[in-house]
């Protein structure tokens, strides 16, 4: 009964974050409602004494990945408060249609491995709309976009909230995981990239990026925002270093990277005594537009996901897969379907749950080896979850944070980005999935 009941509201809060615009309701208030909800009733029917106690170990291990976000977000917004994207988008002045495109996936692959994805959209769909005007054209660049965005995310162990959870719980290591997935990334955005540019007529574009150029804020000059930039970009790098140096978790790297930025703008604003305070963008003025919904919300989810798991429900789900599928190869292809529709945290989050990293005490004992090799740390099975999830998210507009910003930035239809863009990104998502395959038969 109770595991009718966790299931049960598990599936009808996901419906109703699917549909959060129709029912007028923020995603984040249902998710909070559906981890109390879930938490409440394994509470009072699991007849469990220290439900409290397993849901504040769920709640430590869920607070490492928000507060990492927390970090990664506020740095970013420093960057784009003291106009430091701009030193990057001014430099986009090709005339030529095509060589546009191929301009707008490169940077955006590249930007999105270190930004996280959504934040890269914006910038690069704000700076689209000085180059060309709307219509049908700017819709297929958008959609570029939001394409190199996810594939850029995926290969990157910081570029994506599902690899940042991947990695933040150990399951992938960031040399491994930057290693086996930036082919299979590339060429996922290759393909839909070259199919889509054959579609542009050649010639002269619209307009040229570099006359129109944004005014940075008062006080800051060019030099101080490229400043920024590259210690906010080298702050986000140096998370990786931090960890393997150290040992500690990402989010202590994230915040010495936060604190060190934070302290060079308070000097910097103490010198600039002429400018208005209320103009000054100190980091305390910034942390209030951080997208707390957006932590809320992966909170909630994240919480509801471990309630299933302690209730033992994504165990039993991983063992009716074991036993009638028991091939990682089709669950990862399967992942990546769902993760066009359904959102990709609350699929990695349950297959990590379903799913524990398997250590060489399990695979001594375990009556198939050569399987259970695949959820080892590094092994096929995470690398592949990687790939499909952050992927598969571009093969609908509405299956990723990207894709829904840059619907509403652009107004993209559904129907639109179905008929014009999913079969070329389905291309690419198997052309990606084909590399990894051929990889894992060569090195594995």
């Amino acid at each position: 009964m109770m595991t009718s009941v966790l299931i049960a509201v598990f599936v009808i809060g996901y419906i109703c974050v699917a549909f959060e615009q129709r029912l007028k309701v923020d995603k984040a208030a249902i998710a909070l409602l559906m981890f109390g909800i879930i938490w409440s009733v394994y509470a009072c029917c699991s007849g469990m004494p220290d439900v409290g106690q397993v849901l504040l170990t769920h709640l430590g291990s869920s607070c490492e990945t928000l507060v990492f976000l927390i970090g990664a977000m506020t740095i970013v917004e420093i960057i784009d408060s003291h106009g430091g994207f701009s030193f990057i988008t001014e430099r986009i002045t090709t005339r030529h249609k095509r060589r546009l495109l191929w301009v707008l996936a490169v940077i955006t692959f590249c930007l999105s491995a270190v930004l996280d994805n959504m934040t890269t959209a914006i910038v690069l769909v704000m700076m689209l709309r000085r180059i060309v005007p709307s219509g049908p054209e700017r819709l297929l660049y958008a959609s570029v976009i939001v394409i190199a965005a996810n594939c850029g995310g995926a290969w990157s162990p910081i570029g994506d909230v599902s690899t940042i959870m991947l990695w933040m719980r150990g399951n992938v290591t960031t040399l491994r995981l930057i290693l086996f997935l930036f082919v299979p990334c590339a060429v996922s955005l290759l393909v839909p990239a070259y199919v889509l540019s054959r579609r542009i007529q050649g010639g002269e574009s619209f307009a040229v990026a570099g006359d129109d150029v944004a005014a940075l804020p008062e006080g800051v000059g060019r030099r101080f925002s490229r400043v920024v930039l590259v210690l906010g970009i080298g702050g986000l790098l140096f998370v990786p270093v931090f960890k393997s140096l150290t040992g500690l978790p990402p989010y202590v790297g994230i915040m010495v990277s936060l604190g060190v930025l934070w302290v060079l703008t308070e000097w910097f604003y103490d010198r600039k005594s002429y400018v208005p305070e209320e103009h000054k963008n100190r980091v305390s003025r910034l942390l209030r537009r951080i997208d707390m919904p957006t932590i809320l919300f992966l909170l909630g989810v994240l919480m509801s996901v471990a309630g299933l798991q302690s209730a033992g429900i994504l165990a039993s789900a991983a063992r009716v897969l074991d036993s009638s599928v028991h091939e990682v190869f089709p669950i990862a292809a399967v992942v990546g379907l769902l993760s066009s529709v359904i959102d990709n945290v609350s699929l990695v989050a349950a297959c990590m749950g379903m799913y524990p990293v398997a250590d060489a005490a399990v695979l001594a004992a375990s009556a198939d080896a050569v399987y259970m090799q695949s959820f080892v740390q590094d092994g096929i099975f995470w690398l592949l979850l990687a790939y499909c999830a952050g992927v598969g998210g571009s093969m609908l507009i509405i299956g990723s944070a990207a894709g829904v910003v840059t619907m509403g930035l652009e107004k993209i239809d559904l129907g639109w980005y179905l008929r014009h863009i999913t079969p070329a990104m389905l291309l690419g998502y198997l052309a990606g999935f084909a590399v990894i395959f051929v990889e894992w038969v060569l090195f594995f």
